[in-house]
């Protein structure tokens, strides 16, 4: 019988992510229409006037582009063994982030923001930033090195990752 699971974690926004991304919008729309307004102006400079319009366009679609990029959510795809993590980016741009055995983990449990992280490690993070979910997973990755994934697993994915999880760690006791 296959062990697998899913799960969808979407990020949490903070009032900070929220205020950041209404700021950007602003700015955006601003920097554009003083750029398309300065083109007008420049309307007897052919050249300067079509320039200026392509910058303002540039402008407005970088910022489009950048605030539906504020979107993101991750999905964990665990099978027989394998746990996969991809970040979703507006619910349609799906990014790998990391693909790694579960027996392969050199410590495992509930994260703590006060827990020390050397700096040749690799931190992966792929939460929903609620810090009472969040789990960690340190691991040799042959791309990252030592990595640590910090990550939200819900009890399905728990029980499944537990199954596979070395004997070292399956011991530890995990609340």
């Amino acid at each position: 019988m296959d062990n697998f699971a899913e799960q969808l974690v979407k990020k949490n926004e903070t009032q900070a992510d929220k205020t950041r991304r209404i700021s950007l919008l602003i700015v955006g729309i601003l920097l554009t229409a003083v750029i398309a307004a300065l083109a007008v102006l420049q309307l007897g400079n052919f050249l300067v006037s079509i320039l200026g319009f392509a910058l303002a366009v540039a402008c407005g679609y970088g910022t489009y582009a950048i605030y539906r990029n504020s979107f993101v959510e991750y999905e964990y795809t665990f099978t027989n063994g394998e746990l996969d993590v991809d970040k979703i980016i507006n619910q349609s741009k799906r990014t790998e982030m990391v693909v790694v055995e579960v027996r392969e983990f050199t410590d495992f449990g509930r994260y703590d923001e006060n827990m020390k992280e050397t700096e040749e490690m690799t931190v992966i993070s792929a939460s929903d930033s609620i810090s009472k979910h969040e789990f960690y997973a340190d691991f040799d990755h042959a791309e990252y090195g030592t990595t640590r994934l910090i990550f939200a697993p819900d009890d399905r994915m728990m029980e499944n990752i537990r199954k596979f999880l070395p004997a070292k760690l399956r011991s530890k006791q995990i609340l």
